[in-house]
């Protein structure tokens, strides 16, 4: 059963189209990231879903129930904002209390859905303390806590970590997961990090220009993306992408310069595949030494620039006359100019036609 519906949803402001009659259904329970670069829609998506914005074409369902002009409190959702929004005059109980209390609920209902989710995100000590007094972490956990107490079966979270620094971001990260596996309720996630969206997923969906271009599972996302859009959005470093021309004289292979690349265990998604092309190939699908030379593609290349990032070092090197980036395990050391050997399984590399750039 679908949780949230969105179907035929577009969004103008002025000439201006934000979303570009956008479909999507979330189901039951499911944990949906947004995920793209700033001005892509996916926060628009979001406020819509939320009753923030009113569409301009399209309808929205949550639970079945037409909500398209429904305002956002008779929804069924709870929302975390990228700004806390706490009320800094309240105590943390009176912040996770104030909504329950304008809703008329009675005041063991209330104490009741108060303890609940601060014990589920353990925030207990807290609660009389006022927003001044706590850390950026402390106070993201009270947002999430003021939608937590509404009891309802959507959750809509807008960017709610991007104000926090690296370490509390890893944290509070792997709390939303354990959130959403013990609740179980339906979360739409909007975020422009990779990370995050990979981490906590059931799907993803990769939005450009208003567009969902691709919504699947993390790993079909980050092996198979549709495009180079999305081949070069996920994953970081990024994917080497590599001109050349996809030729099926003698066997499937991809020219790039004097380089021929074999394709005959490459999984085409367009059997007569030909033409200029695109081979998109991840950092960390290459080996070096003795594992790169057994690979299908070995080349001798000269290491240009090396960064290392302590589990492992970034190699900067040329392959094909491109620039060309690889990880190399971190107790191997490397020197300027050094020639060493690397390799890739062109199987697990991407094509993209270079005219549309839609996976072949």
């Amino acid at each position: 059963m679908s949780s949230v519906i969105v179907r035929d949803v577009s969004l103008n402001f002025g000439a201006v189209e934000v979303l570009k009659s956008l479909n999507l259904d979330v189901a039951e329970g499911e944990f949906i990231v947004l995920l793209g670069p700033s001005g892509c829609g996916k926060s628009t998506l979001l406020n819509c879903i939320a009753g923030l914005l009113d569409v301009s074409e399209g309808q929205i369902f949550i639970k079945g129930k037409n909500v398209t002009w429904e305002e956002p409190k008779d929804r069924g959702i709870g929302m975390v904002f990228q700004s806390y929004a706490l009320y800094p005059q309240m105590t943390v109980e009176g912040n996770l209390s104030f909504g329950l209390k304008n809703a008329g609920l009675p005041k063991d209902e209330i104490a009741k859905r108060v303890a609940r989710a601060a014990e589920i995100l353990q925030i207990q000590p807290l609660l009389q303390r006022k927003p001044a007094a706590l850390s950026g972490g402390q106070r993201q956990r009270v947002a999430i806590g003021r939608a937590l107490v509404r009891d309802v079966d959507v959750f809509l979270f807008d960017e709610p970590l991007s104000n926090l620094d690296a370490k509390l971001r890893s944290e509070l990260r792997v709390e939303i997961k354990r959130l959403h596996q013990k609740l179980a309720n339906t979360m739409i996630y909007v975020t422009h990090d990779q990370i995050e969206a990979l981490t906590l997923a059931d799907r993803i969906a990769v939005m450009k220009g208003g567009v969902i271009q691709q919504l699947d599972g993390p790993q079909a996302i980050y092996n198979r993306p549709v495009n180079r859009f999305v081949a070069g959005f996920i994953g970081s470093p990024g994917m080497n992408f590599l001109d050349g021309t996809v030729s099926r004289d003698g066997g499937p292979h991809f020219l790039v310069g004097d380089l021929r690349i074999p394709l005959d265990r490459y999984e085409f998604s367009a059997a007569d595949a030909a033409g200029a092309a695109v081979l998109g190939v991840r950092p960390e699908h290459v080996a070096l030494d003795e594992a790169g030379a057994a690979m299908p593609l070995t080349q001798e290349v000269v290491v240009e620039i090396v960064e290392p990032m302590g589990s492992d070092t970034l190699v900067w090197t040329t392959f094909g006359n491109h620039n060309f980036t690889f990880r190399a395990p971190s107790e191997r050391t490397l020197k300027l100019r050094e020639r060493i050997t690397i390799g890739f399984d062109p199987a697990r590399a991407s094509l993209f036609d270079a005219a549309t750039d839609a996976r072949l």
